[in-house]
């Protein structure tokens, strides 16, 4: 995928964020993930980036709870 093609498909996905509200994003976000995860090369592909997002959600959120 190229940068642009990057750049369009998350365009895409902010704005469908947007239309189906605060109340359904996290549904779309799983539906979009799920989607993704069956078209993988295998399941170490998809744990490997799943414990990288995690990572860097938990190491987001640190500074936070010491101040």
């Amino acid at each position: 995928m190229t940068e642009a093609e990057l750049d369009r498909s998350y365009t895409a996905l902010c704005q469908a964020l947007g239309e189906v509200g605060p109340e359904r994003s996290e549904l779309l976000l799983a539906m979009v993930a799920l989607g993704l995860m069956a078209r993988a090369g295998d399941s170490a592909e998809v744990l490997g980036l799943v414990a990288r997002a995690r990572e860097r959600c938990l190491g987001d959120a640190a500074p936070a709870a010491e101040a």
